[in-house]
């Protein structure tokens, strides 16, 4: 079989075979008056067109009474990972749902993310004062120059 179309390469033209083909991770340490206050904080920067597959593992039990998380982009806070109340996230869970388990998860849906869609991490109601999870964006860029990487927590 013969095809016209060119196949998609990476920045060392090597062959890009899967919707996963890059990873990233972005470590976050919550502290209540910074990386744990209640606001929106970038995770992710997005430029051009990506699929993507987010979530988090969690490396020590997340604190704040009535904090809730969720990640999406603006516009859509949850359309990654569902409102999750921080407390239910423990040391050793994989987060890709609003039910965190240990262990074991299925990989989350891909999705689309249009034009420099920046992925942002949502704490409401309350300030996290404690806790630490790796986000994780396995990613495949669609148009020319896209690419992500990950924010400096602040």
């Amino acid at each position: 079989m013969i095809t016209s179309d060119a196949m998609d390469r990476d920045a060392n033209y090597q062959i890009i075979t899967s919707n996963e083909a890059f990873s990233i991770e972005s470590t976050w340490t919550f502290a209540e008056l910074t990386t744990g206050k209640a606001d929106t904080h970038t995770l992710f920067t997005v430029a051009g067109n990506c699929l993507v597959t987010v979530f988090g593992i969690c490396d020590t039990n997340i604190a704040g009474a009535g904090a809730t998380m969720e990640v999406g982009v603006a516009g859509n806070t949850a359309a990654l990972i569902a409102q999750t109340t921080g407390t239910d996230i423990d040391d050793g869970d994989i987060w890709v749902s609003a039910s965190p388990a240990v262990g074991v998860q299925a990989l989350p849906a891909m999705q689309i993310l249009n034009d420099g869609t920046d992925i942002i991490l949502t704490i409401g109601t309350a300030a996290v004062t404690a806790g630490k999870i790796d986000f994780y964006c396995l990613y495949r860029p669609l148009s020319d120059g896209a690419s992500i990487t990950a924010t400096t927590p602040a």
